[in-house]
């Protein structure tokens, strides 16, 4: 079952739900009792080398260009 975190506006707490995707989104009061709470968005961790930094020679931190890799969507061949 899917988690949702959500984060209260008049206390600034922020608490889990867990619930259908069908339900995902319905109202869920504060565990204070606080009734205007609103739903983060999911962070999603990826890992890679895209876009990485790098040192340079001077000791600077430099941002290398993404670098393309095929397979696009469904992993094959097709997007180049």
């Amino acid at each position: 079952m899917p988690r949702y975190d959500v984060r209260c506006r008049a206390c600034g707490t922020t608490f889990e739900v867990n619930r259908p995707m069908a339900r995902a989104a319905e109202p869920a009061p504060c565990p204070h009792g606080h009734d205007d709470t609103v739903r983060l968005l999911p962070t999603v961790g990826l890992t890679g080398r895209a876009g990485s930094a790098t040192a340079t020679a001077a000791g600077s931190r430099a941002t290398t260009a993404p670098t393309a890799i095929g397979g696009g969507c469904c992993g094959g061949a097709c997007c180049g």
